[in-house]
């Protein structure tokens, strides 16, 4: 069992950014895919940003250029750089972890991006 829990959300004109982390309760070793995903209003949750196993990175189309995941090591928190942010990129967003056999959510948080 592993606890994610998001911050740095918030409310941001367009053009501006927002860095997202996301902290695990223990090491996040055996997890073999981590990363981001979002909700906006009145949609279905998307894939924004995951690491591999192997330490490669995807993207959304829509955020290639503009957002970054990284994260330092298995123990070090998870983070979305967010820059030039737009405002279809409202959304609550999410961190996701997956073992293979279990999948972890954190509770989210919500990022605005007025125009």
């Amino acid at each position: 069992q592993v606890q994610l829990v998001e911050s740095g959300g918030g409310l941001v004109q367009a053009g501006g950014s927002l860095r997202l982390s996301c902290a695990a309760s223990r090491s996040t070793s055996d997890i073999i895919a981590i990363g981001w995903y979002r909700q906006p209003p009145g949609k279905q949750r998307e894939l924004v940003a995951v690491i591999g196993f192997d330490g490669s990175t995807t993207y959304k189309d829509t955020v290639k250029g503009r957002f970054t995941i990284s994260r330092d090591n298995a123990k070090s928190p998870l983070y979305l750089q967010m820059n030039s942010l737009k405002p279809e990129d409202t959304a609550v967003y999410f961190c996701q972890g997956s073992n293979g056999k279990y999948t972890y959510w954190g509770q989210g948080t919500q990022v605005t991006v007025s125009s």
